[in-house]
């Protein structure tokens, strides 16, 4: 679990997943003058939960739910709907939680999962005072999840897109000199291009290298010193 609050928060952190969470779990506490703090967690594409929270107080409540896999954030994802506790004092779920929020003055809680392409999200508000808080599922809160939501989505797309620009880049820089020391295995070998293309690549797998640089070796010498093992690689030898 990864735990962050707003003092320790870079400032180049404006556009992480993690700044994103704080944003909401600070808007919702304006947005809900009932509540004492809210904390926010996310889970994309791996086991580890993110989480951020107005207060550090909050961050162990959401720690032994994830640790024993009971609570208001398991028992939300599970079914996919606001869960709420209007007084934890008269509580009969989660035991180990319900301590814990006692013990640190909590009475209300209520907890709002938000689900889309693969990204997990979930607010928690909680209250020092008994009384319901499931309203904030139906307010403005739960459009700010929802949009927060949309938007995590978005900037993995956006970062996802970047990535393949990335290779895509690198792919076209490194056909030259593919090409090259394809022309070069052909003149060698007395091979075709289809042939000398696969005698690089078998190369590649061999030396457990980038084909690109696997190809720039053998244009740095002009294949003098690999015609053994060209030939060796070669589909007819």
């Amino acid at each position: 679990m990864l735990y962050e609050t707003e003092r320790q928060r870079p400032e180049s952190a404006s556009a992480t997943p993690v700044r994103m969470l704080s944003r909401l779990a600070e808007q919702s506490v304006r947005c809900a003058p009932a509540t004492c703090g809210a904390v926010a967690t996310i889970a994309d594409s791996g086991p580890e939960r993110r989480v951020t929270a107005t207060h550090p107080d909050l961050a162990p409540l959401v720690s032994v739910q994830l640790a024993c896999g009971d609570g208001p954030i398991p028992t939300a994802l599970d079914v996919g709907a606001p869960v709420d506790s209007e007084d934890l004092l008269t509580e009969d779920r989660w035991p180990g939680y319900r301590a814990l929020a006692l013990e640190s003055g909590v009475r209300a809680c209520v907890t709002l999962p938000f689900r889309r392409s693969g990204i997990e999200v979930t607010l928690s508000l909680y209250s020092f005072r008994p009384g319901p808080l499931d309203e904030a599922a139906r307010s403005v809160i739960g459009i700010l999840g929802e949009e927060t939501t949309a938007r995590l989505v978005r900037e993995r797309r956006y970062h996802a897109a970047l990535a393949e620009v990335e290779q895509l880049e690198t792919a076209l820089r490194s056909r030259p000199v593919i090409d090259q020391a394809s022309g070069i295995v052909m003149h060698v070998l007395g091979c075709g291009a289809e042939d000398a293309f696969g005698v690089l690549r078998s190369l590649s797998q061999r030396a457990n290298r980038k084909l690109s640089e696997v190809a720039e070796g053998v244009v740095r010498t002009k294949g003098r010193g690999l015609e053994d093992e060209l030939a060796a690689l070669h589909p007819s030898a």
